[in-house]
């Protein structure tokens, strides 16, 4: 299933958030590290300040695994809406915005 998120970002965190997934950390984790790297490189600040992205997921709570492992570390007020097919949103691109912060 495709999933739309939104969520609050915390800035305290970038550095770590940054690492993880630059250095091979996220993109090793099985089975949905590569997804999440893909869902982040979508992903963008919009005007209201909140990160937007879509992203796959087959667990049977939305986002479970990558919540439980990443998701929750860094991001507070994750909403999940579920959607037909990968999107598109406006704003600054979340990596670029993450990168700027380290």
């Amino acid at each position: 299933m495709i999933y739309h998120v939104q969520a609050k970002f915390n800035n305290d965190t970038a550095p770590q958030l940054f690492a993880k997934l630059t250095d091979g950390t996220v993109a090793d984790q099985r089975p949905d590290g590569p997804e999440l790297i893909a869902s982040m490189k979508r992903a963008v600040v919009n005007e209201e300040g909140i990160i937007e992205w879509s992203e796959t997921c087959f667990c049977s709570s939305p986002l479970q695994h990558e919540r439980a492992t990443v998701l929750d570390l860094h991001f507070d007020d994750i909403v999940t809406q579920p959607i037909e097919s990968h999107a598109n949103y406006e704003g600054q691109p979340f990596m670029e915005y993450l990168q700027a912060l380290v």
